[in-house]
């Protein structure tokens, strides 16, 4: 169905290294053709993936720790600071890394903390990785991801009355005010928040991370094959590429663009 209802923006998120915890942000610039700032910038390498740093190119997320196969990750509570470099990673309250990931020696001291606590899940030596602007998105496009939380409620009715909590599917943004799933008929059309223009490119397909409870670490729900069963696809969200840059944040409208006449 056409989505002629403006949503408004309730939560914006960026994750900074992948598979961890999500970090919350009140506003945010975005640029024509990059992820939030900072989103995905990291990511832990479960064995030797061949990522080359000095010429980044996309990898499955098979090769790296992901909530898909590691919900353990979800019990960690990690904060990445941009003037710093510093990621600081804390379980049950308690500071158990920190290093500066611009230096060897900092990432040194996050890699020492999964070979140690995440040996049984190692393919090989978990290895911090980044290059240049690559982000380690699930997709090889520099996308922004975007859940309409109407869909969620959906999938609550779904599951029977469940509670879904949104962050099951770490997108950047949260939007309410569009009916469930009408976002999946928005691939092809452009998203205007404030300056801001996104073009929907692709719905996004779940994969079993969405299953696994972002508060407490457990695997505890069938979403995919939830949605499989009702809608006959596993989709849910999408993404968009910004095309034309500007500020956004918290509270602010989003707009589907009518088709410009030539």
């Amino acid at each position: 169905m056409p989505v002629s209802h403006t949503a408004e923006i309730t939560g914006l998120y960026r994750y900074p290294i992948k598979g961890l915890t999500p970090e919350p942000l009140a506003r945010v610039p975005l640029r024509p053709g990059q992820t939030l700032p900072a989103d995905r910038r990291y990511a832990i390498e479960n064995g030797p993936s061949g990522f080359d740093p000095e010429q980044p190119a996309w990898k499955p997320k098979i090769q790296f720790l992901m909530l898909a196969r590691n919900e353990r990750l979800a019990e960690l509570d990690s904060r990445f600071d941009d003037t710093t470099n510093v990621l600081t990673i804390r379980r049950d309250g308690q500071t158990v890394a920190s290093g500066d990931l611009g230096t060897a020696a900092g990432r040194a001291t996050i890699e020492t903390y999964f070979s140690e606590n995440f040996q049984p899940e190692l393919r090989g030596a978990p290895k911090l990785l980044s290059g240049r602007d690559h982000s380690f998105s699930d997709v090889a496009r520099k996308v922004v991801s975007i859940i309409n939380l109407g869909s969620v409620r959906a999938i609550e009715d779904m599951l029977g009355g469940a509670a879904v909590h949104p962050l099951r599917f770490r997108a950047n943004l949260y939007l309410k005010g569009w009916p469930a799933w009408s976002e999946l008929d928005l691939v092809g059309q452009t998203l205007a928040i404030g300056a801001a223009r996104l073009k929907v490119v692709k719905r996004i397909v779940r994969c079993p991370a969405t299953n696994v409870d972002p508060v407490t670490a457990k695997r505890d729900l069938e979403i995919p094959p939830t949605l499989s069963r009702n809608l006959g696809h596993m989709d849910c969200g999408i993404y968009a590429e910004v095309i034309e840059g500007g500020e956004i944040g918290v509270g602010d409208a989003v707009a589907v663009e009518e088709p410009r006449l030539v």
